[in-house]
């Protein structure tokens, strides 16, 4: 006999729902589930697919051509086929300067196949290169804020999270309380420990001729760990007023933090990657944390001591401790952070100090490197600046100091033909956060545009059929009027506008100061052993290292 059915519960005619199918009924929570599985779904539709479509139909429709967006990886797998196959290409011949198409293949690619204003793909974002040296200079001089510097996220934290990091109302807070640590009368108290560590090191390197092969036999040596650790010595005694032993493990480990990066850096696309617990992610991290503990432990004791009345010293952060205090003082309270001043904090202060290791150190090492190579490649101009340095400043008894640094004309003029042939960092970014018209086009918002300043220093439509070669006499009446009175102004070691690097002429200084010092004492010559490789790590340096043969002057 049937069930029967309460009267009122059912229409007529109608059967109750069996078990099994209301068992399946969604309870509220699915529905919930459901509708956020949804939604991440148009959102990561919109990021990966959505967007990228979007914004290169804009960039296409005026006339922008370049490589194909490959969903997620971008142009990720190009990137590393050309950069393998750049890598196994033979070493240039030395004296070749053309190093773009090694040093930069994607870029060279993408401008060889697409013209100077082409798109590439940075997983989902588009990046467009911009090579005329006057709309860089409009995109670096940002006068209304609308390129915005273009950060790695949590990456670019775990390397350093100094100035050059930070933008808006923060960037400026902290530039204005850096700037005073690199005034030229405050430089010129760092060149005793300039000419010191650099004393340091002709001593050594004398003490290895000499224990060499004899007779006046050249000694060889690998000069790139030697300027590393020469750059490394005086940021130490310069930035902190240690010895580079003591600072050494920073530097070692701010080494292993950036060969590390290297291994992700086509993966930082991906949203939280440097966030799962890989085994580099998890390296990196622990790396962040001892250098923090130890730059944390230096700032705390000079902190204490500048709160006991001592004085703070000479050094950057002594400099910048003292800044930092008399900006807090006049907004009211320590540490204070507002929009319109205030101090830094402590977490600042270490992140300020991790960009002095790691651009204070790098950037002048390879300068100084390359230099030296460049130098033994053209021994008519290593003759020239010998005889320069042994002009203004003598035999080995003396110390540079700052007047006949900045008497060094040929020397000068050698420094800033390296910069340009090996320019540090070869390529800057920056991203529109606003519709924007640059040259012509209409960027819209969410756009990287790419200055590849190693392009433009090699570009013979700026420099001339020569740009290839090394004329350091180009520079002979400075640098606005190097590339032309047709192309003013089209230099950028440094970057441009605002944002220029603050330790500029700090690194000049060094880099005088050490080439000076090691050619008056030296003759150098290419050891048959060295590889000319340039290669991006991720500022351009030697791959296979820089030996060279030393043979002490008379």
């Amino acid at each position: 006999m049937a069930a029967r059915v309460p009267e009122g519960s059912l229409g007529v005619g109608e059967a109750a729902p069996p078990p099994w199918k209301a068992q399946l009924m969604p309870p509220p929570l699915l529905c919930v589930v459901l509708l956020v599985v949804a939604w991440c779904a148009a959102r990561v539709l919109e990021w990966a697919w959505l967007s990228p479509r979007r914004l290169g139909r804009a960039l296409r429709s005026q006339g922008l051509r370049g490589t194909v967006y490959r969903p997620l990886a971008g142009d990720a797998p190009l990137a590393d086929r050309l950069a393998r196959e750049a890598r196994s290409r033979a070493p240039l011949p030395p004296g070749c300067h053309a190093v773009v198409p090694r040093a930069m293949p994607l870029f060279h690619h993408a401008m060889e196949e697409h013209g100077k204003t082409s798109i590439t793909w940075s997983g989902p974002v588009p990046r467009v290169t911009i090579a005329d040296p006057e709309l860089v200079r409009q995109v670096l001089s940002n006068k209304f804020g609308h390129f915005e510097k273009l950060g790695l996220g949590q990456l670019q934290r775990l390397l350093h999270n100094g100035v050059s990091a930070h933008k808006g109302d923060k960037w400026a807070r902290h530039r204005r309380i850096i700037n005073p640590a690199f005034h030229l009368d405050k430089l010129k108290r760092m060149l005793p420990a300039f000419a010191s560590c650099c004393a340091d090191l002709v001593n050594r390197w004398e003490g290895l001729v000499a224990g060499g092969a004899g007779d006046g036999e050249p000694c060889e040596v690998d000069v790139w760990p030697e300027m590393q650790r020469l750059t490394g010595d005086v940021i130490s005694r310069a930035a902190f007023g240690s010895s580079y032993l003591e600072g050494r493990r920073i530097f070692q480990l701010q080494e292993e933090q950036v060969k590390l990066a290297m291994l992700i850096a086509n993966k930082i696309h991906i949203p939280g990657y440097i966030m799962l617990p890989t085994r580099i992610n998890r390296r990196m991290k622990r790396i962040a944390a001892e250098i923090e503990g130890i730059l944390g432990g230096m700032i705390a004791k000079r902190e204490d001591a500048l709160r006991s009345g001592e004085a703070t010293g000479d050094d950057l952060l002594g400099l910048l401790l003292d800044s930092n205090m008399e900006q807090s003082r006049g907004d009211g309270g320590e540490g204070r952070e507002t929009s319109s001043g205030g101090g830094m904090s402590a977490d600042d202060v270490i992140g300020e100090c991790k960009l002095f290791y790691f651009a204070g150190m790098e950037t002048t090492s390879v300068l100084l490197t390359w230099t030296m190579l460049v130098l033994c490649m053209h021994p008519e101009w290593q003759d020239r600046a010998r005889e320069e340095v042994l002009r203004v400043f003598g035999g080995a008894g003396t110390t540079p100091d700052y007047d006949g640094l900045s008497r060094l004309k040929i020397v000068t003029m050698v420094l800033y033909e390296v910069l340009r042939l090996y320019t540090p960092l070869p390529a800057v970014h920056r991203r529109t956060y606003k519709p924007m018209e640059l040259g012509g086009v209409r960027y819209p918002a969410g756009v990287t545009l790419v200055l590849p300043l190693l392009c433009i220093h090699h570009d013979k439509g700026v420099w001339g059929a020569d740009a290839d070669e090394f004329r350091p006499e180009r520079f002979a009446e400075g640098v606005a009027r190097a590339s032309g009175d047709h192309q003013p102004a089209a230099f950028f070691p440094f970057g441009g506008g605002p944002r220029t690097c603050v330790g500029q002429s700090f690194a000049l200084l060094e880099a005088k100061m050490g080439i000076a010092m090691i050619l008056r004492s030296f003759a150098l010559e290419l050891s048959p052993s060295y590889s000319h490789a340039p290669f991006p790590a991720p500022l351009l340096r030697p791959e296979h290292g820089a030996q060279i043969k030393l043979t002490t002057v008379p």
